[in-house]
């Protein structure tokens, strides 16, 4: 992409053609409401608690809103979805009202930069090359994000590295998930899905070891059992799988078959803490089956 190209995109915004999404001026006008209501919100005649929140308090409720949303999402709920993504944009619009309170940006001026950022991230779509196919369209963005990279001089700082800019507040398996994947992107992966199996049974293996040696606790253990989520985290992301998902899944599916173990003990007239290991172990495999 050339500089000329950068400097026409920031400037003269591209035309898009009409279509369900483009031209929907009732979109602007809720998206305008929302806006003054949250002013009001936090206004003079607002609401106390909307008023005593800060940056700090607000980050809970968004991780709260976002997960509701990927949970929504999975389940093809598209009634919730609908809601728990209107709860998210009101977090987004909250955030925005703070910063324009102590005069940093408002709403306007982060739909204004994403835009921007997505117009100028996507010159296979909008400039003069296109992109054949999604592994082109992915390298077109990364040769993207390079270059604007090196226009900060980033690139040029000693300490700069494809680590650099991760988000701290990053769940840890999501971490693990975009580590291996800046990693993957210079070249440094596994080969093939068999080489990362072999991986996770070498990190067991050495698991086992400190367990066998030392006992279940002390920090080598603690870096061994880290050792073998990292690499678990990485199988998910080689199978194009999001590991974070991958974990609430198997989170539900153990909740609900727990219920159906505690439903089945119940009708039986007694209580878990009733029943012995091997029953216990019984009923699960059935309600496995």
């Amino acid at each position: 992409m050339t500089d000329c190209y950068i400097r026409t995109t920031l400037h003269q915004p591209p035309r898009f053609p009409r279509g369900p999404a483009q031209g929907d001026h009732l979109a602007g006008e809720n998206l305008h409401k929302l806006i003054e209501l949250m002013a009001h919100l936090r206004g003079p005649e607002g609401c106390p608690w909307d008023k005593a929140q800060d940056y700090d308090a607000m980050k809970g409720l968004l991780l709260e809103e976002a997960y509701e949303v990927v949970d929504a999402a999975s389940a093809r709920d598209f009634d919730s979805l609908e809601d728990e993504l209107g709860d998210l944009l009101f977090q987004v619009a909250f955030y925005a009202r703070l910063a324009e309170e102590d005069g940093h940006f408002d709403i306007g001026s982060v739909i204004e930069r994403v835009h921007a950022k997505l117009v100028r991230r996507h010159p296979h779509v909008f400039g003069e090359t296109r992109a054949r196919n999604a592994a082109e369209a992915l390298a077109s963005w990364q040769r993207v994000k390079e270059s604007e990279r090196e226009a900060k001089g980033e690139a040029e700082k000693e300490e700069s590295s494809v680590m650099d800019n991760m988000a701290p507040s990053l769940p840890a398996a999501l971490e693990a998930h975009e580590i291996g994947m800046r990693a993957a992107e210079e070249g440094f992966d596994w080969r093939k899905v068999d080489d990362l199996l072999a991986k996770i049974e070498e990190e067991i293996g050495e698991l086992r070891e400190e367990l066998a040696g030392k006992g279940a606790r002390g920090p080598k253990v603690e870096e061994e059992v880290g050792d073998l989520l990292f690499a678990v985290a990485n199988l998910a992301r080689f199978l194009h799988y999001d590991p974070e998902t991958c974990l609430r899944r198997a989170n539900r599916k153990f909740k609900s078959r727990f219920r159906a173990l505690e439903k089945v003990v119940a009708s039986r007239g007694k209580r878990l803490r009733e029943c012995t290991l091997e029953e216990l172990d019984a009923i699960w495999e059935t309600l496995k089956a």
